[in-house]
């Protein structure tokens, strides 16, 4: 009775959808700012389609686009010809937060994945609200032709609370973030002495782990062994920023991480995409994304 009590709370504070929403609008998003950007260029195409303060991280920075693409600066003559395409992507139950990411070209050359965070706007417009990549291998990825695989919804939250032998915390706006914060701390403690173990105990069964230069892990045979190909432990710091669906169903985040290779110290910037299914929080795709090689590395 408890448990039901709680479940009538948390579906009275937020949208209680029976149905999953459509990741069409996207995808279609997605694939409409890879063609502005031959057309417009890279930085009217990247701002027309972000919000102002949208992150980026690179060269070891967490950006806006707009430190990144300024504005004001004329297309250059030689600029790169960049190309990408969705495989992959999903959209919350409450319909105003969902990803996509996929193969990258440049030039004509196949150099790694993107992995995108859209974010459904007032006025009903898709604008993306992070923007990165990975080195995870491409080359055996579907092509621009092919339609992305989707993230199926996690369940709806009167399944999730009545399955819960605890109350729930007190309902918040941020109520999502929160418990994601609490699975990053723990996610952190347990990767300072095995990250294997901790990344596949957080790990969806159907998410995606990038672990360049190897190609996009898929399951749990693939996660364990594109794993050991990152250092035996990580220290990852707390979260810095990201954000949550209305319906607290996706939930993102980026942080700082460091660790050490062949005798020497490096760092970078975790970014991870956590999804509520039954049983708690699970990361549906995470990625690394070192700074530049330290001195002599």
């Amino acid at each position: 009775m408890r448990a039901i009590v709680f479940a009538a709370v948390l579906l009275a504070a937020g949208p209680a959808l029976a149905q999953a929403e459509d990741a069409a609008p996207i995808v279609a998003a997605e694939r409409a700012f890879a063609a502005d950007a031959p057309l417009l260029g890279l930085t009217a195409s990247f701002n027309k389609w972000s919000v102002p303060d949208a992150v980026m991280i690179g060269d070891g920075e967490v950006q806006t686009v707009r430190d990144v693409f300024p504005p004001d600066i004329p297309r250059p003559a030689d600029e790169i010809r960049l190309e990408w395409w969705p495989n992959f992507a999903g959209i919350s139950r409450s319909g105003d937060l969902g990803f996509t990411t996929g193969g990258v070209a440049v030039n004509g050359r196949r150099t790694g994945h993107y992995f995108t965070i859209w974010k459904r706007q007032p006025d009903g417009d898709w604008k993306w609200v992070y923007d990165s990549g990975s080195g995870a291998s491409a080359a055996d990825v579907p092509g621009p032709d092919t339609e992305p695989a989707i993230l199926p919804p996690g369940p709806e939250l009167l399944q999730v609370v009545t399955s819960l032998d605890r109350p729930p915390p007190p309902m918040a706006a941020d109520w999502a973030m929160t418990r994601v914060r609490e699975e990053e701390a723990a996610l952190a403690r347990a990767a300072m002495t095995d990250q294997r173990a901790a990344h596949l105990a957080a790990m969806s069964d159907n998410g995606r782990l990038y672990v360049a230069p190897l190609p996009p892990a898929i399951g749990r045979t693939a996660f364990a062994e594109a794993l050991a190909g990152w250092p035996a432990t990580f220290r990852f710091g707390p979260t810095e920023g990201g954000g949550q669906s209305q319906y607290g169903d996706l939930v993102w985040t980026y942080g700082p991480a460091a660790w050490i290779r062949d005798g020497q110290e490096w760092t970078g910037h975790y970014v991870r995409l956590w999804q509520r299914q039954e049983g708690g929080f699970r990361i549906v795709l995470a990625q690394l994304i070192p700074a530049p090689p330290p001195a002599g590395g």
